[in-house]
């Protein structure tokens, strides 16, 4: 079925609910797991020569740098943090680690990587890794607009000034060496459609569901040629989530939102039919950017996570469409906060809040992207 005649969404379902809600929740998204994080087996990867991993995106990767700007959207109180080392709230939009810490640490580098607007890092964790990502951001340039967060092009601008920090210590060959060997990870997108596309109209006067998921890859693109000039050559791009599956997006898009809740199909096919024009795009710009030595790779979470909402009992689940902070239904942000009801037992929720996978969720799908790891590894 070409672009003209196929079916999507239609966003007319409770407008002003959507309008006013969904901004206040959506800074996104995905991959980990396990009971407790102290009780993590510690595996390693073999043959390591990965200098470091920096990591750019959204919610889903970012350890904090939302709590060094001006911006509702953070996560630095309780009950964030609850399952994390200290049961310190660090930012992070879970109750324990994300995907990219569980990535590093399986590296071997570090346990986890900081926030690079931390002003207290040192050379060392400088030089290791550290996430550039905020949440709330996205590739779209009006996305972090609506919510005042860092966009792409600004963590763009940090990594270029991490680079001239880096070179200032040890050299420009050094630091070209070292750039050069790190795993560059991107997480975002979500944001674009759910908190931006399907919820604000402005994009919709101009796009459809098809031109705008070309309109976000552009911009991708564009990111990934940004990095590439500044010497990164191992590049791995993480797709959209079934987004009809977030507990939010079945709360307002549902004519029952409390019972029975299933996930919300349309949604999540526009972000399967983005996934497969992603990967698409990745490999033509590969050809492009072979000359530079780059390396591209695709990372599907869509799978591993429709994979566990689907077989939720096979992975130890009890409940998979609502989170665990306050009602599950609404909650994110500022409203899950030290007043909220939460959960005994985080390990038995996919999702932390209304939008946020758990640490447990989190963690199986770093395992389900751990051959990717692999690849990054030894290409």
């Amino acid at each position: 079925m070409d672009s003209s005649t196929r079916q999507y969404p239609q966003f007319h379902h409770q407008p002003l609910l959507c309008l006013i809600l969904l901004p206040l929740f959506f800074f996104f998204f995905f991959i980990e797991l396990i009971p407790k994080a102290q009780s993590l087996p510690e595996h390693r990867a073999p043959n390591n020569t990965v200098s470091a991993i920096f990591v750019f995106g959204d919610s889903t990767s970012d350890p904090g740098n939302n709590n060094y700007i001006k911006t509702i959207f953070k996560g630095n109180f309780p009950p964030y943090g609850r399952d994390f080392v200290g049961q310190k709230p660090t930012g992070r939009f879970t109750n324990g680690r994300l995907a990219s810490d569980y990535i590093i640490s399986y590296v071997g580098i570090k346990d986890y990587v900081p926030p690079y607007l931390d002003p207290s890092l040192s050379l060392d964790e400088l030089m290791t890794g550290v996430s550039f990502a905020s949440a709330g951001s996205g590739f779209d340039p009006l996305t972090p607009t609506l919510s005042n967060v860092v966009s792409l092009p600004r963590q763009l601008e940090y990594f270029k000034e991490y680079r001239k920090r880096l070179e200032d210590a040890i050299g420009k060959e050094r630091t070209e060496h070292h750039i050069n060997r790190a795993i560059i990870l991107i997480s975002a997108g979500t944001n674009d459609f759910v908190v931006n596309y399907f919820t604000v109209p402005i994009r919709r006067k101009s796009y459809n569901v098809f031109n705008y998921q070309q309109f976000v890859i552009q911009h991708v693109k564009e990111f990934i040629q940004g990095l590439v000039s500044l010497g990164a050559r191992k590049i791995a791009v993480v797709g959209l989530p079934p987004m009809g599956c977030l507990p939010i997006m079945i709360t307002l898009n549902s004519d029952y939102a409390f019972a029975p809740r299933q996930c919300i199909d349309r949604f999540s096919a526009v972000a399967k039919s983005y996934d497969a024009l992603l990967q698409s795009e990745l490999g033509t710009l590969q050809g492009q950017l072979a000359i530079h030595g780059t390396r591209l790779y695709y990372a599907d979470i869509y799978g591993p996570l429709l994979d566990m909402i689907q077989g939720y009992q096979r992975y130890g689940f009890e409940e998979v469409s609502s989170g665990c902070c306050g009602s599950g239904l609404l909650e994110a942000a500022f409203l899950c906060n030290r007043k909220s009801f939460v959960c005994s037992d985080a390990t038995k929720y996919i999702f932390w809040d209304s939008i946020h996978p758990t640490e447990k969720a989190y963690y199986y799908t770093f395992q389900a992207l751990r051959p990717i790891v692999d690849r990054m590894i030894k290409d």
